[in-house]
This record gives structure tokens, C-alpha cells and sequence, in this order.
């Protein structure tokens, strides 16, 4: 999935254009991701884009006791530096970087810059456009993944999942309809993105 980093580095040269103009309490605004701010998850996107070696990764995990939540709060914290043009200025040098974390799908990079991108705008009420060659790649791979390792399959049982504004149909049962990027969102866990979901199968969806 080599076409995967065009919109990736895309979509994050877009996310920093975004934050370039926020103010200090914009930054500290809660986010869509359960107790991070807007700061929190730009840090966050930029331990993402940093390169890592097995041996890093192994040494990560560890310290974190084996726990992705605890090494993913590890990272940002990290890249908290002294405030937020520290971390705007290290979201802005590690945009056009290819690396990924070991054994990890590269569609994932794709997850990370959609979801967390609106982690971060929807709070902020910045309105974006996301590109579906970007969006359905990540909502299929949401679907088909474990919600203990990131994805929403769980949620995404036993309902059918209709994009308005894509040819896509996932899943049986029930259906679920709206725009790709909210639907996405939603299997990923966040609530907020239901509102603009509509359908029978809505109760349904975890």
C-alpha cells in the first residue's frame, strides 16, 4: 500500500496548518480522545510519525509493562517539550516521514491521521475535508480489527454499515447510514460522531 503515504503526509501537513493559528487555550481544549487535549494528541501524532526499531519498540513495551495505552502516553508525553510550538514545530519536521511501527498494517497510519485529526478539530469546531481514498481504506480496516487492538470490529456487529457518501456497505443486520468519516469514527469509539448517524441499526452500534 505504497499510495497509503501521499495521504498520510497530506493529511498531516493539513492538521498542522490547522493548529498553526491556535491559541494557548485552544490547545489545552479537551479532545474527542478520553482525557487528552488537543496537545496531548499532537503529541501523540508525532511519536506516530517517528521511526522506531524492533528493539525500540520491544524496549517501549516493557517499560509500559505491555501496555499500548501506557506506551502511547509515554510517547506524547515526551513530545509535550516545553508547549505547543515545541510540539507544532515537531508535528511540522516529521510530517513527510515514512516510518511505521514494526508488524503494524500500514492502513493504520491512514486510522491515526483521520481519527485523531478530528480528535482534534471537531472539539475546536475546525471542519476539514478528508479525502475517501483516505477514509474507507481506514474504516474497513476499523471494522475487521479488535477493539483491544485499536480497531471497532466489536462495535460494528451485527449492523450494516452505509456510507452517504461513498459506494460502501459494510457488515448485516440493521443499517447505519452516514458520511464515511463518521462512520468511521464511530466504530472507533467516538460517541460524538453518532449524531451524525441515522438508521435502525443505530442502537445497535457499540
Amino acid at each position: 500500500m505504497t499510495d497509503v503515504w501521499p495521504l498520510v503526509h497530506a493529511e498531516r501537513h493539513a492538521l498542522v496548518d490547522d493548529l498553526s493559528a491556535l491559541s494557548d487555550e485552544q490547545w489545552r481544549t479537551p479532545s474527542l480522545c478520553a482525557g487528552w487535549t488537543v496537545h496531548d494528541v499532537a503529541a501523540h501524532l508525532v511519536g506516530n510519525a517517528s521511526p522506531i526499531s524492533v528493539p525500540g519498540l520491544v524496549l517501549a513495551m516493557a517499560r509500559a509493562r505491555f501496555d499500548f495505552d501506557r506506551m502511547n502516553q509515554a510517547d506524547a508525553a515526551r513530545e509535550l517539550g516545553d508547549g505547543p510550538a515545541y510540539t507544532l514545530r515537531r508535528l511540522r519536521e516529521v510530517a513527510g516521514n515514512t516510518d511505521a511501527p514494526p508488524f503494524v498494517p500500514l492502513v493504520v497510519r491512514l486510522v491515526e491521521e483521520v481519527v485523531h485529526g478530528e480528535d482534534v478539530r471537531r472539539p475546536l469546531g475546525i471542519a476539514h475535508d478528508y479525502p475517501l481514498a483516505a477514509v474507507v481504506p481506514a474504516l474497513e480496516h476499523q471494522v475487521r480489527t479488535k477493539v483491544s487492538i485499536g480497531g471497532g470490529r466489536e462495535r460494528a456487529a451485527g449492523v450494516r454499515l452505509r456510507a452517504t457518501d461513498a459506494d460502501v456497505v459494510i457488515g448485516d443486520g440493521p443499517e447505519v447510514s452516514g458520511p464515511a468519516v463518521s462512520l468511521l469514527l464511530a466504530v472507533s469509539g467516538r460517541s460524538e460522531a453518532r449524531a451524525d448517524l441515522a438508521g435502525p441499526g443505530l442502537s445497535a452500534l457499540g
